[in-house]
């Protein structure tokens, strides 16, 4: 975004989440096999082998980076493909996205694929200042040009008949078959999609086309097809919905959202993106999708952990004015507080049923908990968490709420957490500050020297390795636990509209940077060490350990036992390395990782005095 913002270029970025889930279901099969495919990238990425899976907080971030460079944006209510393209052509500007669907969609000023920057490649115009990426500009006329000048109104067929994410009947095949398609080398789906496009150029219109379609079909089926493809071309055509008035007027009308009957400050919260697509999903569909990180599929999924908190997230969405009786009085029929979820089971996808908790009677219904005061809603949300609110009374605002959601990981009997994950996550935690007080404005002094070195240790530690270790699967299931309690956290806060500050995410978890502080903390007791030239950060850290010290498993801080052999090759490794006051001069960059190896975890155990 800061790339794009520095070339002034005018476009409509999408998202590929668009808002919730299309309230129709037509997706609903295209979805699961998604999420089947995302098991399995996550299976090989977990096992050193390739893939692509987006981080689980990738949205959130997306917004916070959104806001900071001052981007307007609108979050749509489904699926808001027809809601770009029509957007589009209104401020007639292109569309940048990574969904092939908008080579379909006629678009008045083209669409450029997010893979097809060179986004390294800034360029500056000649004998100006102004800026430029090299890219590659889709364009349906010029497409259309190279078959035979085919009317592009033919485009939407194509795409029903291919098989897009609304449709794909296996009858198809039957046609496919009778079709006398070019033989191709590059093979099966090429040929079956050149073959198509070069048929369908031989019609005038889409009608023609697709009576010809039918005519190879059995007679049964041609009225239930007919009807099925005509549906699905509709998803191509102009959207009722004018995006363009909430950029003017700050809201917009969504005629399937206002049918709905729902709450005004929830459309309005879900159309600014303060309110994620999960609650849409679980309002409209009563069903969510917990998206599968790069975890150990032989555990329960890592969402397992952050249940309770969707229960609660549950019980808050539950808005029937005609139950208000039995919500009052706890006897909620239980059809009315299930909700389904879309999860991991071993490496395949399972719809699991989970009931809403049932709330107090004095807690609002949905269309008032807006209103509730900041104090009553804080109290739900710590609540929820299972932390008191004077333990936090330390901790600096803008880390309340990961040290509430900090607290509630580490009472949960599905987390495996050790000391070195927790010191590890709080280590990460004080990037942020340590950035701030490097780069304040001001003369120099001790206490900046400080920051900045320990804040560049910290920086190195995240550096990447060639060859790079392989992922310790329990340490990544552990912070892939942690990172789903901070999702469901934040959504909490958010339906209660953030009684609890945002933290900024980009700062707040670095993966890198955590699984290598636990390759080192396991081995040593560095902590102490690492902060010993910054007394500001060491202290900020205390307060951070102590507030999670009281909510963590007794065990978490007993020493190991460990056999004789193992003493015997981390006292030689200690031995090698120099003694603890040597490791103390960590500017020497011949030994960067000095500090994260001295002195045993036993000694740290015993003597720190962040303990």
């Amino acid at each position: 975004m800061a790339i794009l913002s520095s070339t002034d270029f005018a476009s409509i970025l999408t998202w590929s989440s668009d808002g919730g889930c299309d309230i129709s279901d037509k997706k609903l099969t295209t979805l699961k096999d998604r999420a089947k495919e995302k098991i399995q990238a996550a299976r090989s990425l977990s096992l050193g082998g390739g893939g692509n899976v987006c981080p689980l907080l990738i949205r959130e971030v997306f917004i916070q980076v959104l806001i900071r460079l001052e981007v307007c944006f609108v979050q749509s209510f489904s699926e808001a493909d027809r809601d770009i393209m029509t957007l589009a052509n209104h401020w007639n500007c292109p569309v940048l996205s990574s969904d092939s669907d908008f080579c379909i969609f006629d678009l008045r000023s083209g669409f450029c694929s997010l893979n097809s920057f060179q986004w390294r490649n800034l360029n500056t115009i000649k004998d100006t200042q102004d800026y430029y990426i090299p890219a590659r500009s889709f364009s349906l006329d010029a497409f259309c040009h190279y078959f035979n000048n085919m009317n592009k109104a033919l485009l939407p067929l194509f795409a029903v008949l291919c098989g897009n994410d609304h449709v794909n009947l296996p009858i198809m095949d039957t046609f496919i078959s009778k079709v006398r398609l070019p033989l191709s080398s590059k093979g099966r789906r090429y040929h079956r999609v050149l073959g198509l496009l070069n048929w369908l150029s031989h019609f005038d219109d889409p009608t023609e086309a697709l009576d010809n379609v039918l005519k190879s079909l059995p007679k049964k089926s041609r009225e239930n097809v007919k009807e099925l493809l005509c549906c699905s071309m509709e998803e191509y055509q102009q959207s009722q919905v004018k995006l363009q008035d909430f950029f003017q007027y700050g809201s917009y009308v969504c005629t399937d959202a206002s049918d709905l009957g729902l709450p005004e400050w929830v459309l309005g919260a879900l159309a600014k993106g303060q309110l994620p697509p999960f609650i849409s999903d679980a309002l409209v569909l009563r069903r969510t999708f917990l998206h599968t990180q790069v975890e150990n599929m032989q555990r329960p999924n890592a969402h397992r952990i952050s249940q309770p908190i969707r229960q609660i997230i549950y019980g808050l969405l539950l808005n029937a004015p005609s139950h208000a009786e039995d919500i009052a009085q706890n006897t909620l029929p239980s059809q009315l507080l299930a909700f389904n979820e879309v999860e991991r089971i071993d490496t395949n996808i399972k719809t699991s049923t989970v009931y809403a908790k049932q709330l107090l009677k004095d807690q609002c219904d949905l269309s008032k908990l807006a209103e509730l005061p900041l104090a009553r809603r804080q109290m739900l949300l710590l609540e929820a968490l299972k932390v008191k609110q004077v333990v936090l009374e330390s901790i600096p605002t803008f880390l309340k709420l990961p040290i509430a959601v900090t607290c509630y990981w580490l009472q949960s009997t599905e987390a495996k957490a050790k000391l070195h994950h927790l010191q590890a996550l709080l280590l990460g935690m004080l990037r942020e500050p340590l950035h701030a007080v490097v780069n304040s404005p001001g003369t120099e002094d001790p206490q900046r020297g400080g920051a900045k070195m320990l804040y560049e240790e910290l920086c190195q530690v995240k550096a990447p390795m060639r060859p790079g270790p392989r992922v310790d699967l329990d340490t990544a299931h552990v912070f892939c636990q942690w990172q789903s309690c901070l999702q469901m956290g934040l959504y909490l806060n958010q339906l209660l509209s953030t009684p609890l500050p945002e933290p900024n995410l980009t700062w707040l978890y670095n993966g890198s940077l955590v699984h290598r502080l636990c390759q080192q903390l396991p081995a040593s007791s560095s902590v102490e060490s690492l902060l010993s030239l910054c007394p500001e950060a060491k202290q900020l850290y205390e307060h951070l350990f102590n507030a999670t010290k009281s909510y963590a498993p007794a065990e978490m801080f007993l020493p190991k036992t460990k056999s004789k052999s193992k003493k015997k090759r981390q006292k030689k490794k200690v031995a090698s390395l120099g003694t603890t006051a040597d490791a103390k001069h960590w500017y020497d960059r011949s030994n960067r990782f000095g500090l994260l190896m001295p002195e045993s975890l036993e000694e740290h155990v015993e003597n720190s005095e962040l303990e």
